[in-house]
């Protein structure tokens, strides 16, 4: 326990100040624009995010190929003995490149590189002190919990993760569970104490009675069906552009990242809210009304970019992208529906919340974290029975699009690419995970 305490800790810290670097980096096109405006704004803005890009890929390339994208990926793999935790070169380039990557405005999000230096403390400790595999094993997830417990300040969706997404891999015992939940909140505490306390993504409902949320209770499932779809789409999309990325990498090396930086750092000044990983825009889109049209569009380019930047191939995770995509979808399905029920009560608000949830569980193919992490994030606890309706429905829909658990997609990927076997699909008897 005293070990998974000090990996909480150490992930928490470690997480906490690439939090803080990334969010002091963002604001750079501030300063250039002390100097230009306009397009030569937008130009300067696009070789800064391409330079950053293409550094950031060349240090994960050169240094430890398996620190790009997620990470998630590679903890299950390491869980299920598949795949090595090279911590002492994954946490230095994790660290460097994730905050060339998310602080030159791709779309990503930042929670993927926490789980991934959360796992590589927990393989740091394992190297120091003496441990049975099943110990090793136990600290790897607790790692990995940390991080994602640091990344949002969501310790319950931490642990949940780990149960959820790692069912068959994870060593269910009474010391390696109640590991990771120490390190889940020795990581929120070391959090709370550098970064602050309170919800990631603080958004203020209006009262919501019962009567509204059950009589809304067909919508939030039709939307759950549609998040469904979306979700389906969007795994497709991501591991189709890693494929194109990959094989453009073989004929004009490092073309297609520069490509990515280039349009992003552009939108970075022309159209802010399209791009970086997407926790502002989220709060910036609840304050605001806009259009139907506008949110749909913004919706479009936000897919489109964030399934570049994870396919350039840097270090940055989906969780905050995906949070954003969901926020448009929602926004604009809760606008629809007020004007097809008018007197029905609901906030457009309220959808963007419970399509959050929807969308990563569609994606993820994580119902239960779904619920959690949104409920955690936003603190909006009044919404758990449409959002566990909206979950459950879009599991079921990805499901019976014949759609797969992404991180199981990008591990299967990864094996291939090793030449190793890849695993069993995991075993799915619900339906639902």
């Amino acid at each position: 326990m005293a070990l998974a305490v000090l990996v909480g800790g150490v992930a928490g810290g470690i997480g906490s100040l690439f939090h803080l670097l990334v969010d002091w980096l963002i604001v750079w096109p501030q300063l250039l624009a002390r100097v230009a405006s306009g397009w030569p704004l937008a130009g300067m803005a696009a070789l800064v995010t391409m330079a950053c890009t293409v550094l950031a890929l060349f240090m994960v390339r050169r240094f430890a190929p398996e620190a790009g994208g997620s990470g998630v990926q590679e903890i299950e793999g390491a869980l299920a003995g598949l795949r090595p935790v090279r911590w002492r070169r994954v946490l230095p380039v994790k660290f460097f490149a994730g905050l060339l990557a998310l602080g030159s405005g791709l779309v990503l999000g930042r929670e993927g590189p926490t789980i991934h230096m959360g796992a590589s403390a927990a393989a740091a400790a394992v190297d120091c002190f003496r441990t049975t595999e099943l110990e090793r094993r136990g600290l790897l997830a607790s790692g990995a919990a940390a991080g994602l417990a640091c990344a949002f300040n969501a310790p319950l969706a931490a642990v949940l993760f780990i149960i959820e997404e790692t069912h068959k891999e994870f060593p269910y015992t009474f010391r390696t569970y109640l590991g990771v939940i120490f390190a889940a909140i020795a990581s929120t505490v070391v959090t709370q104490i550098m970064v602050g306390t309170g919800p990631t993504l603080p958004l203020l409902l209006p009262h919501l009675s019962t009567d509204a949320l059950l009589t809304l209770l067909p919508a939030f499932l039709l939307l759950g069906a549609l998040l469904g779809f979306i979700g389906v789409a969007l795994n497709r999309s991501i591991l189709w552009a890693m494929d194109f990325s990959a094989h453009s990498q073989k004929r004009a090396p490092y073309v297609y990242p520069a490509v990515v930086g280039l349009l992003s750092g552009a939108l970075l000044v022309l159209s802010p809210m399209t791009v970086t990983g997407g926790e502002s825009v989220i709060l910036d889109l609840a304050s605001q009304n806009s259009t139907i049209t506008l949110l749909l569009m913004l919706g479009a380019i936000r897919f489109v970019t964030m399934v570049g930047g994870y396919s350039s191939g840097v270090p940055g995770g989906v969780f905050a992208p995906i949070l954003a995509l969901a926020c448009c979808l929602g926004l604009a399905f809760g606008q629809a529906m007020a004007l097809v029920l008018p007197d029905s009560g609901m906030a457009p608000l309220a959808f963007a919340i419970v399509a959050m949830g929807g969308l990563f569980t569609a994606s993820v193919r994580a119902p239960i974290v779904g619920v959690a992490l949104t409920l955690e994030i936003t603190g909006s606890y009044a919404l758990v029975l449409p959002l566990m309706a909206t979950c459950v429905t879009a599991s079921l829909i990805a499901q019976w699009c014949g759609g797969r658990p992404l991180y199981t997609e990008l591990l299967d990927r990864t094996l291939r690419q090793a030449g190793l076997k890849t695993p069993i699909a995991k075993e799915e008897p619900t339906g639902l995970a």
